[in-house]
């Protein structure tokens, strides 16, 4: 497949990337900065501004798919702002590109630890993640009212982290994974890349959310 990602150079972005082109797709990375990413012969990259729609739809146009995973940084001091206005811009530049697969990566903020409740209004929420998780949240209500895309959403484990890639990983849709003794679950981000370029492959989620942890 002809695939554009966005954030080829974050945290899960990097690998999300490594994993596409192990599977033989062909990609496009758009980047601010198109040296950060290393050359690859099936990779092409391209300096692109996400928060333009029009720069986002020129990136995009002709792509089988779109994937985000745009994350402005846990430390911008106005990645509340800045990840809805990306947000906002990616998927009017998909529309307007005439794509019609988009992927975006989340956060677990949004997910029910019980009726009614997500996980981002709970008081042991940390400060440090709220304003992202927020705009994260928000991003995902946005999407939901999208019907011209054939969108999904996924939204990691609480805890996600480097590790290896095992390829097995279990699905759940808008209710926090637990493990033993209902402690929440986690997932390398590495078998979060898998999951992600499986549904991509073989979609099982349009139009929906679903988490994804080991």
């Amino acid at each position: 497949m002809n695939i554009a990602l966005i954030g080829a150079t974050g945290f899960v972005g990097s690998a999300i990337l490594p994993e596409l082109l192990s599977r033989g797709h062909r990609i496009t990375a758009l980047a601010r900065t198109p040296s950060k990413i290393k050359p690859h012969a099936a990779l092409t990259v391209v300096q692109a501004d996400v928060l333009d729609p029009a720069q986002v739809a020129s990136a995009v146009a002709g792509h089988d798919a779109v994937i985000s995973a745009y994350n402005p940084g846990w430390s911008e001091p106005d990645i509340h702002d800045l990840h809805l206005r990306a947000s906002d811009a990616i998927v009017e530049g998909v529309k307007t590109a005439g794509v019609k697969r988009l992927l975006a990566v989340g956060g677990a903020g949004s997910l029910y630890v019980a009726p009614g409740l997500q996980l981002v209004d709970t008081p042991q929420f940390p400060p440090a993640y709220k304003q992202g998780a927020l705009a994260a949240r928000e991003a995902l209500n946005r999407l939901q009212r999208e019907t011209r895309l054939d969108w999904s959403f996924v939204s990691p484990p609480i805890a996600l982290a480097p590790g290896a890639r095992t390829g097995e990983y279990r699905t759940g849709t808008n209710e926090l994974l637990t493990g033993q003794g209902d402690q929440p679950a986690g997932i390398s981000v590495a078998d979060l890349a898998v999951a992600i370029v499986d549904e991509i492959e073989h979609p099982q989620h349009v139009q929906k959310r679903f988490t994804v942890a080991h």
